[in-house]
């Protein structure tokens, strides 16, 4: 096997150099092209005195350039550092100075700046550079690529991963959704996040082919592409899910034999658009995917079966071992009455945080990633995830997943959304209060709602409380941000 995503491109490259290795909205290229682009724009960072060992932030876009610049920095090395296209000036800057950064590339030019290029300026120079050739391949240990969480409080974190951490990632893809040799798969999400990467990462291992995609909202072109590129699997974050259920009318069962699988993943998914998804492909994988940047792609579960599981993230991936332990950290035996917080080892685990031991040191020890997710081992053996610890709502012992609720509740007509958390009560601890937005002209009556649930739902996780609000808060990616909902913060919302 392959000890970089970058050797593995070049090793396809020579066994089947016309395949067609990647497609963007303006163009593709084969295997021996996008080597060739390698090459060319690492023998362009050398001759600009990038060397190995060198943190280089790059401004992301969904293009083949973007991505073969990052890998053109590996080839050389260099350390990769992603962050999101549209990137603020000033956030560009700070993370570079965190990183003491060799270079920038942004997408925007930068008149005068040392070290600054934008696309234009790196395919100038890599047509005026000799291609870069080394016998060698970064090495397994190397640090190849610092990730930059988009956490909601607080300072971002950088996670630190290895090239054999991105090859352990890859083949937890790969052999999860048994990824066959002639796989196509579009992927739109953004390829600064993990979640893209990885994909990516894990169809370059196997020597198949990816389309990007500009924006999930053009549904001409997502079905262009379905159709110009034989496209075969998806890659969609629950957000781009909604928009494509919304925007494609149905359109999608079109192409139910020819969709082998999607993978999903970042955010839980609404329970209507998992319903919906399951009646438009019914003979797709349809895999929910549990990770972290931290420890990415560790457990998956596919959810298209008659007797598909709430909560379930399935079992362990292929190069993960999923265990449970206490609050010290000792290893524990679950079920449905005794859950535990989920802890992760493996390859794919991160070397740790950025120059800083002591967030290392709460997240992780020995290799082992420890999370605040709730869950426990079910009697087949599959793990069933109850939230994040704080958001799980413990009523008088019983512990209720906030996500159980949301999921009833968009049952319920005229609710756009909602975001269920835990609210202190004198008697059973904690209670469920539910925070509901209405569809444009609805108004939602809420005794009718909580009727609604009370005949879908065991009484102690009928909400106690439940209000409006204009916007539930959520990331670009769809994930919920309950922590703004809860305590002094909801007073806000």
């Amino acid at each position: 096997m392959f000890d970089s995503i970058v050797e593995a491109v070049f090793r396809h490259a020579k066994q089947h150099p016309d395949r067609l290795c990647l497609a963007d909205d303006g163009g593709r290229v084969t295997y021996r092209e996008y080597a060739e682009k390698i090459a060319r724009l690492a023998g362009a960072f050398a001759a600009a005195g990038i060397a190995p060992g060198d943190r280089v932030v790059v401004e992301a876009c969904q293009t083949i350039d973007y991505l073969a610049a990052a890998l053109a920095l590996q080839r050389l090395g260099a350390i990769f550092v992603p962050l999101e296209h549209n990137c603020a000036p000033g956030k560009i800057d700070a993370i570079a100075d965190r990183v003491q950064a060799a270079a920038i590339v942004a997408c925007r030019p930068a008149e005068g700046a040392s070290r600054r290029w934008d696309y234009e300026d790196l395919a100038r120079m890599a047509g005026e550079a000799t291609p870069f050739e080394a016998e060698t391949w970064p090495a397994r240990a190397d640090v190849g690529e610092i990730l930059f969480s988009t956490g909601t409080t607080g300072r971002e974190k950088g996670i630190v991963l290895t090239h054999g951490n991105d090859i352990a990632l890859a083949e937890n893809v790969i052999y999860g959704v048994e990824m066959a040799a002639d796989n196509v798969e579009m992927i739109p999400s953004p390829m600064n996040h993990s979640h893209g990467l990885r994909r990516y990462y894990g169809n370059m291992v196997n020597g198949s082919s990816v389309v990007l995609l500009g924006s999930v909202m053009n549904m001409k072109l997502f079905f262009k592409n379905l159709d110009d590129y034989g496209v075969n699997s998806l890659d969609l974050v629950p957000a781009a899910l909604t928009a494509v259920l919304k925007l494609s009318r149905g359109r999608l069962k079109d192409y139910a034999d020819r969709i082998r699988y999607i993978q999903f993943g970042a955010a839980p998914m609404p329970e209507a658009d998992r319903r919906e998804i399951c009646r438009l492909l019914p003979n797709s994988r349809l895999y929910n995917f549990y990770g972290s940047t931290e420890s990415g792609c560790s457990a998956l579960y596919n959810f298209n079966r008659p007797d598909a599981k709430p909560n379930c993230i399935g079992k362990a991936a292929c190069n993960a071992h999923m265990f449970f332990v206490d609050d010290d950290r000792r290893e524990i035996e679950t079920s449905a009455d005794r859950a535990g917080l989920l802890a992760s080892a493996g390859s794919m685990n991160m070397l740790g945080y950025w120059q800083d031991a002591e967030e290392t040191a709460r997240a992780m020890a020995n290799g082992v990633i420890y999370s605040n997710d709730e869950a426990y081992l079910d009697t087949d053996g599959d793990i069933i995830l109850l939230g994040r610890r704080g958001y799980v709502i413990n009523v008088g012992g019983n512990k209720v997943s906030p996500e159980e609720i949301e999921d009833a509740a968009m049952g319920f007509e005229g609710v756009a959304d909602c975001a269920a958390v835990p609210v202190s009560d004198p008697q059973r601890g904690n209670v469920p209060k539910l925070f509901v937005q209405s569809k444009p002209g609805c108004a939602v009556d809420f005794a009718a709602l909580r009727t609604f649930l009370a005949g879908r739902l065991e009484s102690y996780k009928v909400p106690a409380t439940i209000v409006a609000i204009d916007r539930v808060p959520r990331t670009y990616n769809g994930k919920l941000l309950r922590r703004e909902l809860m305590g002094d913060n909801a007073k806000k919302a």
